[in-house]
């Protein structure tokens, strides 16, 4: 049989890679990025309660629209627009689903697609198989910000898609309104669409907002927008995200959808429908319960030899390892799991081309009682 791989070059990620060590280890896992605190009480008997009141066949394909209203509602009060829910939001497997239905449905053979490295690890992937060509732009550490004249540089007339992720996974970082209008701007002369991945939207630090596309106008009228009910309600493994687009953009991605996972669901989506009619404030306190969990993370690393700039957003956090060792990421990640028995993430793997890097990161959505440990044992290396 002669089998030609799509993705030759793509191996295991490096997710499940450090899992499984630390699995293996009986390490603790500040790698991957779930929590390992439960899910609210009530979300949880929503479900049960949706179940048992017989919720249990196929969804709408475009998404329930009880969670599709409430979507809506949240958005107009978060951003000032309030996208039409039948038009405009499409139910997904994960944030992932709506991140590769829509570069399948918009990218074509020969297509660029900017992205901004270190990126997600599904992103060049879902590219690829697309028929498109990535178009790597590195972000500026130590800060990981966006050199508007490199992306400038790249702007060509094949350039289909530009890929941003705020707050930003995994180095922590946000865009600003700032850089969203420097974006506007870039691509105003051109046709190129955005895909933007927000779903760390409500996890931002320090009195910062988050600047969504959906709040601004000319980027919304070409973009896509991704979220995730899996990162807001601590339940990764539900698997239910949403993406937001302007009907045109919306009824492609929906022709992929459709073949692709189809619909999600029931049960799940009916219970986070209910959840967050009843507990609308929840989105609004995620911002100080996650700060608060990175604040103690960090006060328990005081007297290591790491050195950090307190992330942004997400629930990630960069740690600089530069006066520990003069190792790469992956052989330091690798050492801080053998030897101190945490594990952390590499972000070299998340660069087509990556420089020296002194940093690693570290998942802090986990219970106090798992961070303090974690850093105790991190400050003996």
């Amino acid at each position: 049989m002669n089998l030609r791989s799509k993705l030759p070059h793509v191996g295991t990620t490096i997710f499940t890679v450090m899992t499984n060590r630390a699995r293996e280890l009986g390490a603790i896992n500040l790698a991957q990025g779930f929590p390992d605190f439960d899910s609210p009480e009530l979300l949880k008997e929503l479900l049960a309660r949706s179940v048992a009141s017989g919720h249990n066949q196929y969804a709408p394909m475009i998404g329930e629209g009880a969670l599709r209203e409430q979507i809506a509602n949240k958005l107009g009060a978060s951003y000032g627009r309030t996208p039409d829910p039948e038009a405009e939001i499409t139910i997904t497997l994960g944030a992932t689903e709506a991140i590769f239905s829509a570069v399948s449905a918009l990218v074509h053979p020969g297509d660029d697609v900017i992205l901004f490295d270190p990126s997600y690890d599904s992103y060049a992937p879902a590219v690829i198989l697309a028929g498109g060509r990535p178009v790597h732009v590195p972000l500026q550490p130590p800060h990981f910000r966006i050199d508007w004249q490199q992306v400038r540089a790249r702007v060509t007339p094949r350039l289909r898609l530009v890929m941003i992720n705020s707050p930003h996974n995994p180095t922590g970082s946000i865009l600003s309104a700032g850089d969203l209008q420097q974006l506007a701007d870039l691509l105003r002369p051109t046709d190129a669409m955005v895909l933007s991945d927000e779903v760390y939207e409500h996890m931002v630090y320090d009195g910062a907002k988050h600047a969504s596309v959906v709040g601004h106008a000319e980027l919304y009228a070409r973009s896509v927008v991704c979220f995730s009910f899996g990162k807001t309600m601590h339940a990764t493994g539900w698997r239910v995200g949403y993406a937001v687009a302007p009907p045109e953009l919306t009824r492609e991605l929906r022709r992929v959808h459709q073949f692709n996972t189809f619909s999600i669901a029931t049960p799940l989506q009916l219970a986070i429908a209910e959840f967050l009619r009843l507990e609308p404030q929840h989105s609004n306190e995620l911002a100080a319960f996650y700060q608060r969990k990175r604040d103690l993370f960090l006060r328990q690393l005081q007297g290591s030899r790491f050195r950090w700039i307190p992330s942004e957003g997400t629930y990630f956090q960069l740690l600089d390892f530069s006066d520990l060792s003069d190792a790469t990421d992956a052989e330091f990640a690798d050492r801080v799991l053998r030897e101190a028995g945490v594990a952390s993430i590499p972000v070299s793997p998340f660069y087509q081309s990556p420089p020296t890097l002194g940093v690693v990161r570290f998942c802090f959505a986990k219970k106090d009682s798992t961070l303090i440990e974690a850093a105790e044992r991190l400050r003996k290396l």
